[in-house]
């Protein structure tokens, strides 16, 4: 897990689970943490030996409280 931190006494639900398994790659959120957005990115290289790793910094995005795979989700009808 990335360490908490949030804006004005709210704290965001940043979170590497929110990776999303794409054709041949799997995105993995990243939080402008170093050491651990690395950790991360190697950790799941180890779950998915066939897919290319591909980092995303999702610093901004997880203001509005999902990354990647929560973005994925809801489709207009």
């Amino acid at each position: 897990m990335p360490k908490p931190f949030g804006f004005r006494g709210q704290q965001v639900p940043a979170s590497y689970a929110n990776f999303l398994v794409i054709n041949g790659a799997v995105l993995v959120p990243q939080f402008r943490q170093e050491n651990r957005d690395a950790e991360a990115c190697e950790i799941l290289g180890a779950c998915f030996k066939d897919r290319e790793i591909v980092p995303i910094d999702c610093f901004n995005l997880i203001w509005g409280l999902g990354t990647l795979h929560c973005i994925s989700q809801q489709q207009p009808a």
